[in-house]
């Protein structure tokens, strides 16, 4: 079975943003990584591997530095991956989706994984937009997976509950957390993924032009929020407290 994978890296969760006087984000020292609810799609694309023999392709759009999250899933067990240039500074999910519509027309594959959402902006839309652009099923936000006689039957949650739905392969799926748990790349496996191909090309090569992918979606600038205020002690016996309280509510917070 051949299985493709669409990863993203982006910043550390945990890392400290920073935003400059132009209302850009300072992207020097920050720590970059894999898109986490892309590591559940990884972790089962290399699951569904073991179970048919099959071949995992990793696919990226993005810059040189985005070969770290190749090598890391690479090293996790898939055996190749591709990174696309998008040739813009900010590719927005249409771009992406785009981009990687094109380059997967043109492999084999009988499953797409993927993430569900981001984990920095949360945005959801590029790999259902990656398969309206390929024309063939989708299911998002997946929680279990089965895959036998060429269909694919995934549990999804809905509000209340939850959903089990079947569709014929070719189709892609969106990894939700609880789907696996990701394994750790083993030394061997950091070692083979050295060793492993990265092929690397540009949207020109792909025949697309720089029209085609231009992004829809322009960030103008960023803010950080307002900092939390410091919290307000009201003395004094419950009844004079709590009147105070009510006045602060009605006139400075204005809640009620």
């Amino acid at each position: 079975m051949k299985i493709i994978v669409c990863v993203r890296q982006l910043f550390d969760t945990e890392a400290k943003i920073v935003v400059n006087a132009a209302g850009q984000i300072d992207r020097q020292g920050v720590n970059l990584i894999m898109n986490s609810y892309d590591e559940y799609a990884v972790e089962e694309g290399l699951k569904i591997k073991e179970n048919t023999s099959g071949e995992v392709t990793i696919i990226s759009v993005g810059s040189e530095e985005t070969q770290s999250v190749l090598r890391q899933a690479l090293a996790m067990g898939a055996d190749k991956a591709i990174i696309i240039d998008a040739g813009v500074e900010e590719p927005d999910e249409f771009t992406v989706a785009t981009i990687l519509a094109k380059a997967i027309a043109d492999l084999e594959y009988d499953i797409v994984l993927g993430g569900f959402k981001d984990t920095d902006n949360g945005f959801p839309q590029m790999v259902g937009r990656l398969a309206e652009a390929l024309n063939i099923p989708v299911v998002n936000a997946v929680t279990k997976l089965e895959i036998e006689n060429g269909k694919a039957v995934a549990t999804h949650e809905v509000e209340g509950g939850k959903e089990v739905i079947e569709v014929p392969l070719p189709a892609v799926i969106t990894a939700q957390k609880g789907l696996n748990e990701p394994r750790y790349p083993s030394m061997r496996g950091i070692m083979q993924a050295k060793k492993k191909p990265i092929q690397k090309l540009t949207v020109t090569e792909l025949g697309l032009d720089q029209l085609a992918v231009a992004p829809k979606i322009k960030n103008i600038a960023f803010s950080l929020p307002p900092k939390r205020a410091v919290g307000k002690l009201i003395p004094g016996e419950v009844p004079e407290a709590t009147r105070e309280l009510v006045k602060l509510l009605r006139e400075e917070v204005k809640i009620i």
